[in-house]
């Protein structure tokens, strides 16, 4: 017969494998793009899809870490949708180089940029810079997408940026390839000239400020696409691209011969011996986080499931219990962890602390733990299960908030790389203080269980409610019981909607949201991606002692 605890445990691993399954489903068909009729539209033209052209870049049997999957996920139904932002992104090998990969999918609306699209570039090159990764775009595109050029085009984050980053990433020396593999038009054909190097692909390829119809429109020139800024007239005529293929196979062969050219890439020296195999397994890990959000638990048998055995080496492990801080390895690589533990525990003064929370004493902790880390140039990994910051007349009395600050000061002063995993509840200032998308970690991750909002849903529902309640009140009307938990249902539903983990991926607030058993491997390439970039001397600011 099952004890509690193994009913509990296979209770979990159900409820992970349905989440997993189900995110699974919805990467399948966000893969698909426009949709099969569109894909067979552009094999017919002798075209690859865009994670095709991906597929055929990448050295075999490599890892491939796609990031921002969901982005626009759910949003644009007016417009019939926007699958991955309609441009794929993610960090590669290429003729053994890691890069940044940016490759625009024409089968969404010809490759249109939505807003959501310009975000989504935005934060490829962010990873490029950060991480001084070479970076290559596949460019297949029509440009804005008018209908939404107003959210596009003018603002500081918008569609220009990218060119202003094609310029501060030339001269921090990280190399750029662009080929034109489809259309390239209007502004979005500063992108692969402002490139180290161009190429352009014989009959689909193009690139030109305006177009022939609006050519013909603005100065009366009747002109065809090809002799406007076709391949042949791109190479040979006025020179802007440097290399001119026979189709897409050509093209990314080439592109993989000029990686192989490339200078041996500069490492900052974090620390890396052979990898051990985690101590616990991947189901163990699954069976071990409870999908019931609202139960104690310990994390350090989860951590156990993805650092390399033997496992942690806690800091100040007896003070400041709701953080469990320590030293470890992710597939050889030295890190440190600073995890939200979900245990009830008492602290030294025998006071009880409920898991998921911040106290001061851990938020002392965890500061000192990110300074030593720093000093010692350690990368940082954050474990997310937090409620947010103890509230209460005893802790303010005590100091939470300076407490607090510290911890937030030491975070955004952390010049160490920085990686986030959202594995349960993030919010309010817990989210900021275990370093948040605000906070510049390399990548930010979430599992199917991440919730990320400024409070808890009930919480949140409960206050919406009592603010809508009043305000009925006001204007003479008295909702009774009944309406008020109608209320109350259609308030919690909205708000748990907005907490999800696809909502967030959606809006990028995350890079991606991942099955938990492949969390080591992407840290491990993120962590290798972060070690081609100098890491600048850590300045504590204004932190107290």
């Amino acid at each position: 017969m099952s004890s509690k605890k193994e009913i509990e445990q296979n209770a979990n691993l159900d409820a992970f494998q349905l989440a997993i399954s189900r995110l699974k489903h919805r990467q399948e068909k966000i893969w698909l793009g426009g949709g099969k009729k569109k894909i067979e539209k552009l094999h017919k033209q002798g075209k690859m899809t865009a994670r095709e052209r991906i597929e055929a870049l990448l050295d075999p049997d490599t890892p491939f870490f796609e990031f921002g999957t969901f982005a626009g996920y759910e949003m644009y139904k007016e417009y019939g949708g926007c699958p991955a932002g309609g441009v794929v992104t993610g960090i590669g090998y290429v003729s053994g180089r890691q890069c940044v990969i940016v490759a625009n999918d024409t089968t969404v609306k010809a490759g249109a940029w939505f807003p959501i699209t310009g975000k989504k570039n935005l934060r490829a090159q962010e990873i490029a810079m950060e991480n001084r990764l070479p970076i290559i775009y596949l460019v297949d595109s029509a440009g804005v997408f008018l209908p939404m050029q107003d959210e596009i085009f003018p603002d500081k984050e918008h569609f220009g940026r990218i060119f202003r980053n094609n310029a501060r990433m030339s001269s921090m020396g990280i190399p750029q390839i662009a080929a034109v593999m489809g259309s390239c038009v209007a502004g979005g054909a500063y992108l692969p000239i402002m490139s180290d190097e161009a190429l352009i692909v014989e009959g689909s390829g193009s690139i030109f400020l305006a177009g022939p119809y609006l050519v013909r429109a603005a100065i009366g020139e009747v002109v065809d696409k090809e002799e406007l800024g076709g391949a042949t007239t791109t190479s040979e005529i006025s020179g802007i691209t440097d290399y001119k293929c026979k189709d897409d196979a050509e093209c990314l062969h080439t592109i993989r011969e000029l990686m192989s050219h490339l200078a041996k890439a500069e490492e900052t020296g974090f620390d890396r011996i052979e990898a051990q195999a985690p101590k616990r397994s991947e189901e163990e890990l699954l069976k071990l986080f409870p999908i019931e959000r609202n139960k104690p638990f310990d994390i350090r048998p989860v951590l156990e499931a993805i650092v390399d055995a033997p496992g942690l080496t806690e800091y100040k492990k007896e003070y400041g219990k709701t953080i469990v801080c320590a030293y470890a390895r992710i597939n050889g690589w030295s890190v440190g962890i600073v995890a939200n533990n979900r245990m009830v525990v008492r602290n030294k003064k025998g006071e009880m602390q409920f898991g998921g929370v911040i106290y001061s004493d851990s938020a002392d902790k965890a500061a000192r733990f990110i300074m030593v880390c720093n000093q010692k140039r350690i990368p940082l990994v954050f474990f997310h299960d937090v409620t947010g910051f103890m509230v209460g007349s005893r802790s303010e009395h005590g100091g939470i908030i300076k407490d607090g600050a510290k911890m937030v000061n030491a975070v955004a002063n952390s010049t160490v790389p920085k990686f986030s995993i959202i594995s349960g509840s993030s919010y309010g200032a817990g989210n900021y203080a275990m370093c948040g998308k605000a906070y510049d970690p390399r990548l930010i991750l979430a599992w199917p269980t991440a919730k990320i909002a400024v409070m808890g849903g009930q919480q949140a529902a409960k206050v919406l409610m009592q603010i809508q309640v009043k305000s009925m009140k006001a204007r003479g009307k008295e909702p009774d019981e009944k309406e008020q938990q109608e209320l109350y249902n259609r308030i919690s539903q909205r708000y748990e909607e907005q907490t999800s983990p696809y909502y967030a991926a959606s809006r990028l607030w995350v890079d991606e949201i991942i099955d938990p058993r492949n969390t080591r491997q992407i840290l491990s390439l993120g962590i290798e991606a972060a070690n081609h970039a100098p890491v600048k001397r850590f300045n504590v600011g204004v932190l107290q002692t």
